[in-house]
């Protein structure tokens, strides 16, 4: 079955704690996996930002409104345990427990009313219409962000002359670590008048090896004929490894063919290069910057 929205796991997360034991997360956690019949693969999903499992945030967040509801208490770091209130909650057999069935405990409208006074956005939905959790909708308009960022870099890449396209990639492997200096990388890559670029730079500042660079900035697939010309050209700089970036992408053939060759051949199709160069701030610029924090329970500790 598909992961239940935070909402929908109040009540189950409620009554796991009716045993009126004191419990960590991770034990809610377990207890839930199984009563829901989770697989493995929905039990590992992560979040977009890949820090956190998706299935984790959203008994979380259930256990916060909880809490914030007076169903539930914390009577220690990282243990809860149900309160009187929450017990009579449960006799009452509710089908579901949701934001608007909170909404009859005042210390849930006490907070909900703090948060809107804090969020003033007519465009978010209604707490109770609302699915997916803070962090899961934080994230996901992130990734929405960064898409239609990618999308317009690579455009805008597309549109670039054939000698900026070669400072770019020169940028890029830089900021990655590779080539040494400018100069080193600059002396090291240049054109070869196919629109394209192909040379070889050091892997480490200390050159230890070298990588070969071939990049093309193509509309059409890469195929295979392709990626064998460029092994070719390894052979002949005596080079085992190499990095074939395009605009575009790669056929299935041509990525079947580098899994089974000797010599170690990465691919770095479109929408990878535009990934690469906005995590590492090639070819743009930071417009906004947020930081979320969590509550630090070291520091309330007195000694």
């Amino acid at each position: 079955m598909p992961i239940p929205d935070f909402q929908s796991l109040m009540l189950p997360v409620l009554e796991f704690y009716g045993d009126k034991l004191e419990h960590g997360s991770q034990d809610a956690l377990g207890f839930l996996k199984t009563k829901l019949k989770l697989t493995d693969e929905e039990i590992n999903e992560l979040l977009p930002s890949g820090r956190q499992f998706r299935f984790n945030n959203r008994v979380g967040w259930a256990i916060i409104y909880l809490k914030k509801s007076g169903l539930l208490n914390r009577p220690s770091r990282g243990k809860y345990i149900i309160t009187s209130r929450g017990l009579d909650v449960l006799k009452e057999k509710p089908e579901r427990i949701n934001m608007k069935y909170l909404e009859k405990f005042q210390e849930y409208l006490d907070f909900k009313d703090f948060r809107n006074e804090t969020i003033d956005d007519k465009n978010l939905p209604s707490e109770c219409d609302r699915v997916a959790t803070p962090q899961e909708s934080l994230e996901s308009s992130y990734q929405e962000l960064r898409r239609q960022l990618s999308h317009d870099l690579l455009e805008r890449v597309k549109q670039s002359s054939p000698a900026f396209f070669e400072t770019l990639v020169v940028d890029l492997l830089l900021k990655l670590g590779y080539g040494g200096s400018r100069i080193d990388a600059g002396q090291a890559i240049g054109r070869t008048g196919d629109d394209g670029i192909d040379g070889i730079i050091k892997e480490d500042k200390l050159g230890l090896d070298v990588v070969h660079i071939q990049a093309k900035r193509w509309q059409n697939p890469v195929g295979r004929p392709d990626i064998q010309a460029f092994v070719g050209s390894l052979e002949g700089n005596r080079s085992r490894k190499g990095v074939f970036i395009t605009t575009s992408k790669f056929t299935s053939d041509a990525q079947d063919y580098v899994k089974r060759i000797e010599k170690k051949i990465v691919l770095i199709d479109g929408e990878q290069l535009t990934q690469l160069m906005i995590d590492n701030s090639v070819g743009v610029a930071e417009e906004s910057r947020y930081v979320v924090n969590r509550l630090d329970e070291d520091y309330f500790i007195e000694e």
